[in-house]
């Protein structure tokens, strides 16, 4: 790689490095060491073609799913959750501006996405945090789009059994909820 190159990679890595870890953690359950791992594997192997990349966070990105798919497929991985800090670790501080509420329901959900499967917590990640759609989720993770929905589906339905709590979150009951149509059309709700 040229100066030129160097240069413009760690200007990438400086910019989009928290957004990008921000993702890799979420892919890796919540675990932060493992998600530093994910990001640092993807970044090296995005260093070595930096200057045939057209779209970097696209790719840095596809990169990072890629390589979460094959770390869920291997069945050899251990099933042991690792966590910076033990739960006793105290209240936060007062200055952080989160309420009381807010930070449990995070703990809960972080939880929550932890014990799903990998491939599930994966397919929520890419549909609701990264808002993308179905067919590009499919595309990103080398299968149909009816899986990805059967997924979700299954995904959000094993949610709400394991953090019953986190129906704060979204409408009480099925009435308040809109209809899916399943066109090849997307149509968000």
């Amino acid at each position: 790689m040229n100066a030129e190159g160097l240069e413009s990679f760690r200007e990438f890595v400086d910019s989009r490095s928290s957004a990008l870890l921000k993702t890799a953690v979420l892919l890796s359950g919540g675990d932060q060491h493992a998600g530093e791992d994910l990001l640092q594997n993807a970044l090296v192997k995005a260093a070595g073609k930096w200057q045939r990349i057209d779209e970097p966070e696209a790719y840095v990105r596809r990169i990072l799913y890629r390589q979460q798919v094959s770390r869920w497929r291997l069945k050899w991985r251990r099933r042991e959750v690792s966590v910076a800090e033990p739960p006793e670790a105290g209240p936060r501080s007062a200055h952080s501006g989160d309420s009381a509420a807010a930070a449990e329901l995070r703990v809960v959900m972080r939880e929550a996405l932890a014990r799903l499967t990998a491939r599930q917590r994966t397919v929520l990640i890419l549909r609701y945090f990264e808002d993308l759609p179905e067919a590009d989720v499919a595309r990103l993770l080398g299968c149909s789009v009816g899986t990805v929905r059967s997924t979700t589906h299954r995904s959000l339905a094993r949610l709400r059994i394991l953090a019953p709590e986190l129906a704060v979150l979204g409408p009480a009951d099925a009435e308040q909820q809109p209809s899916r149509d399943y066109s090849p059309v997307e149509v968000r709700p």
